[in-house]
């Protein structure tokens, strides 16, 4: 969203139409999906894109966070590590040598609902992803020592994004207490008191139950012909066997019946306020208006939240928020702010509060509502441009269950929204008895005084609740 404001003198409606006028061509040829599902369940979706003789080729397993058990979180993660440790075939970091060698990049990430590889190649070299990831699928190989080196990786991993760092540590904390029985309420790297506990064997067992064709789905766009692709697709997953179907249960959150708080004291410059409200996910219509709100609200510097706290009251450093009902249940919206020196928390608090408030009390003007819905259009077809999003969007989209058909027609919904519909939601979901709220507090100068003078702790401190 910063990028597309990196102009001044380009109003957001003028930078929506250049930007629509430049990309229609690329998305006009975007052309019909391919979906096909194989006998041994495995889903499989082809998008021709012939531009550039490039193709990107990913697998997602719906498998995250969102799947792990009390005791074992950060499971999912850590057998994403592994499946870069080999298969009998292809050893110990051979994978990403070919891939290198053939002038390809590869990686993979993990979220509260999935893992998925990728690999991004010249066209005449799809046939080795191919290959490698129908190898990985059924043949990894987990060995204990590789097992336990990893997960050391992992908990410092830990340690340098989350526990070193007090904003995310304090949003680790509200997610916590946002959610009290669904899994989303567990980091997706995990507790360091579960990775400390984690086992060969866990990783093993999670990826027989998971890593499986009936619970994966590939996405494959490109420069490529689909009559020539999908026979070789067949011929090198078909083989691999169905597995028993996972785990579908996951617990539902009950209803919030009233605010909830959190408060960090971490050494840290200044206070940090971030809030968050319970909201649906794509399965409910208001997630259009939802996503048009969390624009209007919060999505980058000409938002209502920066414009007031930042650049007219003058009393944060930053300020900002974020939805995305694209997720497989329903999940946070949310708000922050970082106060500037000598501004207290409950004056960032007061500020996020009456914006919010503006939002459920007066409708949006219709400026502004064609603003956030030519910012939200602009991104889409921006991230249209590029093989590897648009793979993402549809691997996404089909993993949390909404199908692609969502990417389809996400656009067209987003059009639809009203200034009505905008109020409407924010009146409904964005209440006090649906709001958790996390504060993170520097320590006062007594405080650091007193900790100067404690002695050191023999080990890094350990994540508790």
């Amino acid at each position: 969203m910063h990028r597309r404001e990196s102009s001044p003198r380009l109003n957001a409606s003028l930078l929506f139409l250049l930007l629509f006028f430049l990309l229609i061509p690329v998305f006009g040829q975007a052309a019909k999906i391919e979906e096909v599902i194989l006998p041994n369940g495995l889903k499989v979706i082809l998008l021709e894109e012939h531009k550039a003789p490039v193709v990107t080729f990913q697998v997602w397993y719906k498998v995250g966070s969102r799947n792990e058990i009390t005791g074992k979180t950060g499971l999912s993660h850590l057998l994403e590590h592994m499946m870069f440790k080999g298969t009998p075939k292809y050893g110990k970091g051979e994978f990403s040598r070919i891939v290198a060698k053939n002038g390809g990049t590869e990686n993979a990430f993990t979220g509260n609902d999935y893992t998925a590889y990728f690999e991004n190649f010249a066209s005449d070299r799809i046939e080795l992803s191919l290959e490698l990831e129908s190898d990985r699928m059924q043949n990894l190989i987990i060995d204990p020592k590789e097992f336990q080196l990893e997960a050391e990786v992992v908990k410092e991993e830990r340690r340098t994004r989350t526990e070193d760092d007090p904003y995310s540590f304090l949003i680790e904390k509200l997610y916590a207490i946002a959610f009290l029985v669904h899994p989303y309420r567990s980091p997706v790297i995990g507790w360091m008191s579960d990775l400390d506990h984690l086992t060969r064997d866990d990783a093993f067992d999670y990826y027989q139950r998971y890593y499986q064709p009936n619970n994966a789905t590939i996405v494959v766009v490109g420069d490529f012909n689909t009559k020539t692709l999908l026979p070789k697709i067949k011929a090198a997953f078909e083989k691999i066997p169905k597995g028993p179907e996972p785990p579908k249960y996951i617990p539902p959150e009950p209803p919030q019946l009233g605010e909830r708080r959190t408060v960090v004291k971490r050494e840290a410059q200044l206070p940090f306020v971030f809030a968050t409200f319970h909201t649906p996910n794509y399965k409910s219509p208001d997630t259009y208006a939802l996503k048009v709100l969390s624009n209007i609200l919060s999505s980058g510097k000409s938002s209502r939240l920066y414009r007031g706290l930042v650049y007219q009251q003058q009393i944060a450093l930053d300020a900002g928020g974020h939805y995305d009902g694209l997720t497989a249940d329903p999940e946070l919206f949310y708000v922050y702010a970082t106060a500037r020196p000598q501004v207290s928390p409950e004056e960032i608090e007061e500020a996020l509060t009456d914006e919010i408030s503006r939002l459920q009390t007066e409708p949006v003007s219709n400026q502004e509502l064609q603003k956030a819905k030519n910012q939200i259009e602009a991104e889409f077809i921006l991230g249209s441009d590029s093989n590897f999003y648009r793979a993402m969007r549809i691997g996404t989209a089909e993993t949390v269950g909404a199908g692609h058909e969502y990417v389809t027609r996400f656009v067209d919904n987003i059009r639809k929204v009203t200034a009505q519909d905008v109020l409407r939601v924010a009146r409904k979901y964005l209440v006090e008895d649906q709001r958790s709220v996390g504060t993170l507090l520097p320590p006062s100068a007594d405080e650091e005084a007193e900790a100067a003078e404690s002695p050191a702790p023999d080990e890094p401190a350990k994540e508790s609740r």
